[in-house]
């Protein structure tokens, strides 16, 4: 009866998830509810002392900018209580169309045994996913015609 109760024992200790795996599956999870508009349930996994700031960068996800995909593109183990998770982002602004991309650099701690995102920044690619403000140049005057003058042989 002991061994059979050691084994369940040994066995259940084995199936635990390491802290790699449950940061990257709580990343995941809260990057996706995200991208689908689901901010209330992202902000569980948020610390809240950065649920202001997250909220703020996210201002215009599903309105002026639309996210087309998100995928978790790396993971670095700091210490057993941090880590750095790379999320990769396809978005466009809605008035713009052009796909664009960017990588977020997101600092996730291990808060009493519940993995929350305290911090995070642009790490490369296009700017205006997370609120930046961009500015867009237009031309003085009015707009030329890009295409060249029609030419005809012979003719004067």
């Amino acid at each position: 009866m002991r061994r059979l109760l050691l084994s369940w024992v040994l066995v259940g200790c084995l199936n635990q998830p390491t802290s790699g795996a449950m940061v990257q599956q709580t990343a995941q999870e809260m990057n996706v509810n995200t991208r689908f508009g689901r901010l209330e349930l992202a902000g569980e996994n948020v610390a809240p002392n950065y649920r202001a700031r997250f909220a703020e960068t996210r201002k215009d996800w599903g309105n002026a900018v639309r996210v087309a995909d998100t995928e978790l593109a790396g993971l670095q183990m700091k210490t057993p209580q941090e880590a750095l998770v790379m999320v990769r982002v396809a978005w466009y602004k809605v008035d713009e169309g052009d796909l664009r991309g960017t990588t977020i650099k997101q600092v996730w701690r291990d808060e009493k045994g519940r993995w929350l995102l305290t911090s995070e920044e642009r790490g490369q690619g296009d700017l205006g996913l997370m609120g930046e403000h961009i500015e867009m140049l237009t031309p003085d005057g009015p707009r030329q015609h890009a295409q060249f003058p029609t030419v005809r042989l012979g003719a004067d």
